[in-house]
């Protein structure tokens, strides 16, 4: 079943032109796929594809498969894979059957393969990968054709057979394409088609030791499963002729269409497997699941919605102009989504004691809270209040700044769905001068917030029960580059992470699960992480706009 959430209007781009424009032509319904390679984790640039593959079968009534190329055992798992359907279901889409892989096929292309060698088409090769290399040119020069590009169909047909069998070691041969060696295009100067590699498949197991290159597998398994039309990225366009070639030579059951479109190319992080691989291996984040990474693990352990993602997909677009697309885009998408969906709660990240002196020692009641103000279906809960609370250090100064709306000397504030309470006194560590206890006073008529006579209080801070909130550790992520356009770790920003160990929250946190979000109210989104501390998703507001380049 291929599944795409609704949408108002389904969006309107050159691809789903193209697409109506077939159907009006040749009719049918259209057949897409999304093809992940599984041999690493999905990131947002997956999303990007996915959310136009699965959507445009799913506006038109047709059908997407999820299928692995998997064409590269030394690099592929079934993790990776199990991973990546975990990923896809976790966005929102869904398949018919089972999983396809582009190995199910290997028989036909095998059988493909063989027919352009006897057609004269292709031809064994013994040139080891880095002569070939050599012999490819350049963009300027021609490349040089193999001494063995002449050798009879017969006789290449006889090695390809043996290569299959196991007979000859890795790298001894390989089947290349025979095409035109002083072709513009330097994917058309003979490709390799097929090479050796004695590997344990992770779908296949030992039934082979050659495998096809990705651009051949793609392109056949494509054809076999019927795709009407291939969408990828910009950097396949150089090989849509290799594509159309192998389609012209074999003459598959279908003939698919190449479309390609520009890549999803995020500011403040990078999308190279490559490097985020280095990130990894160097340590400078904590795996692939880190919340800083793009990867979708990642952005699910952060608690960025699956709705918001592919909001933002959405809202970035499918061209073909490539670009780089502010990361502060992402970030609106998820806050637009958690502030709709996001329950409410109280959380104390650095705190600071106040005593309400005037309030009975080892006395409790409790205040109504909502739990979204602008949805009362979503109900309330109860928050304790005693004598003793944390509120947030940022929320008291001995000597208050101009402008200045919260707590201080003299001072009252509005304790959030609680009382108004008037700063009495304080006191200070001897050694450092740093405010350790705020006294208080409170208004016992102000209970649920409101003062009895009318009084305006001008601020409101929120805070939590010294003996019944919760301990809780914090870890306030931000963005993994500290410029747009990273290069290397040495654009790594120094302040992705900060750590806070002794945070206090409500206790109705307590019960909460890994992956559940709430807003700590004036100060962030944050998720439930598996080890039962709290991450922060995105902050209240785009602080970044406001900082300095670099």
């Amino acid at each position: 079943m291929n599944t795409r959430p609704a949408t108002a209007t389904a969006p309107t781009d050159f691809i789903r032109r193209i697409v109506a424009a077939d159907l009006a032509a040749a009719g049918g319904r259209p057949v897409t796929r999304f093809p992940p390679e599984p041999n690493g984790y999905l990131h947002i640039g997956h999303a990007k594809s996915m959310c136009l593959n699965f959507g445009v079968a799913g506006e038109t009534g047709g059908l997407c498969r999820l299928r692995f190329d998997d064409t590269n055992p030394l690099k592929e798992s079934r993790e990776f894979a199990e991973a990546i359907e975990d990923d896809v279901r976790w966005l929102g889409f869904g398949w018919e059957g089972a999983p396809r892989h582009a190995s199910d096929y290997f028989e036909e292309m095998y059988g493909y393969a063989l027919e352009l060698v006897r057609a004269g088409f292709a031809y064994v090769d013994e040139l080891s990968a880095e002569e070939i290399r050599e012999t490819r040119g350049t963009l300027t020069l021609p490349g040089r054709e193999s001494p063995w590009r002449e050798r009879p169909a017969t006789e290449s047909a006889e090695l390809f057979a043996r290569m299959r069998k196991g007979e000859f070691p890795d790298g001894a041969y390989v089947l290349r394409a025979r095409i035109d060696m002083a072709s513009g295009n330097l994917n058309l100067r003979d490709p390799v088609l097929y090479r050796i590699r004695h590997a344990v498949h992770p779908h296949t197991g030992d039934a082979w030791c050659i495998y096809p290159t990705y651009d051949f597998a793609q392109v056949l398994a494509d054809a076999i499963e019927g795709v009407t039309h291939s969408l990828c990225t910009l950097e396949f366009e150089d090989h849509r002729p290799l594509y159309e070639w192998i389609l012209e030579h074999v003459r598959p059951p279908a003939r698919p269409r190449q479309i390609e479109f520009s890549r999803l190319n995020l500011e403040h992080t990078v999308m190279s497997k490559r490097r985020l691989a280095q990130l990894v291996e160097e340590g400078h984040v904590d795996g692939w699941s880190d919340p800083r990474m793009p990867t979708l693990r990642g952005m699910r352990r952060r608690g960025y919605p699956p709705a918001a993602i592919r909001d933002f997909c959405e809202r970035v677009g499918v061209t073909r102009k490539a670009s780089r697309t502010e990361m502060g885009l992402l970030e609106r998408c998820v806050r637009d989504e958690l502030d709709r969906s996001a329950p409410r709660a109280m959380g104390v990240l650095r705190p600071l004691r106040l005593v309400v002196d005037d309030y009975p020692a080892g006395a409790f009641e409790e205040f109504d809270a909502l739990n979204h103000p602008r949805d009362p279906g979503a109900g309330t809960r109860k928050l304790p209040f005693g004598r003793e609370l944390f509120i947030e250090r940022d929320d008291f100064m001995a000597e208050p700044a101009p402008g200045f709306r919260r707590l201080a000397p003299g001072r009252e504030v509005r304790l959030r769905y609680a009382c108004i309470v008037r700063c009495e006194s304080f006191e200070t560590d001897p050694a450092t001068g740093a405010v350790t206890v705020v006294h208080c006073s409170f208004d016992p008529e102000s209970r649920g917030g409101r003062a009895a006579d009318g009084r305006k209080v001008p601020g409101t801070i929120h805070w939590v029960s010294a003996a019944r909130a919760r301990p809780a550790v914090v870890r306030l992520y931000d963005r993994l580059f500290r410029v747009p356009d990273p290069g290397g770790p040495e654009d790594l920003n120094p302040a992705s992470l900060e750590v806070i160990e002794d945070a206090r929250v409500e206790p109705s946190l307590a019960a909460a699960p890994p992956g559940a979000c709430f807003q700590f109210e004036r100060i962030g989104y944050f998720c439930r992480d598996e080890d039962h501390g709290f991450n922060r998703t995105v902050t209240l507001r785009d602080g970044w706009a406001r900082r300095p380049a670099g």
